[in-house]
């Protein structure tokens, strides 16, 4: 029995992830695909089937006006991490598209954040479905300001990224 190949984002930042700036690099070239997503600046941490990290620090251009991080911002930040996590757990010859996404403000962001996706349900091949992704962005004191469930599309067809 053969292992499944990696998906190419996966191939990619596994690639990359041990050098020096691989990670940076790995979210740049993330951004030039993806370009909306360079708005917040984000920095992968970790990536894996199942799950991703994805970093954002608190600027000025995501600050909303009573000084805090930006609730689209944050939205962004979930949306980049369950995808990216989504793309590099799919299953060959499946495809996937964020379909919705319900979001929970919990707190006021006024740090430093990091986004965490983990999958809470297996990937299943063959027929369409919804795929449930939570994903949950933390203050630096560990604290959760938000938490979003984006429903993804599961579809059989080309994957993107193969």
């Amino acid at each position: 029995m053969t292992d499944k190949p990696a998906p190419r984002t996966l191939r990619l930042y596994r690639k990359l992830a041990h050098f020096p700036m691989g990670k940076w690099l790995f979210s740049r070239i993330v951004c030039q695909a993806a370009p909306y997503f360079g708005s917040i600046r984000p920095r992968f941490l970790s990536l894996a089937p199942g799950r991703a990290e994805v970093a954002m620090k608190n600027r000025r251009r995501v600050r909303n006006h009573i000084g805090t991080v930006h609730a689209i911002a944050m939205c962004n930040l979930c949306e980049l991490a369950a995808g990216t996590m989504t793309d590099a757990s799919m299953l060959p010859g499946m495809r996937w598209i964020p379909k919705s996404m319900q979001v929970e403000y919990l707190a006021k962001a006024g740090t430093d954040l990091v986004a965490s996706a983990r999958l809470t349900e297996p990937l299943q091949a063959g027929e369409s479905y919804e795929l449930p992704v939570t994903a949950e962005v933390r203050d630096t004191t560990g604290r959760i300001v938000l938490r979003a469930v984006i429903t993804m599309w599961i579809s059989p067809g080309k994957p993107l990224n193969t």
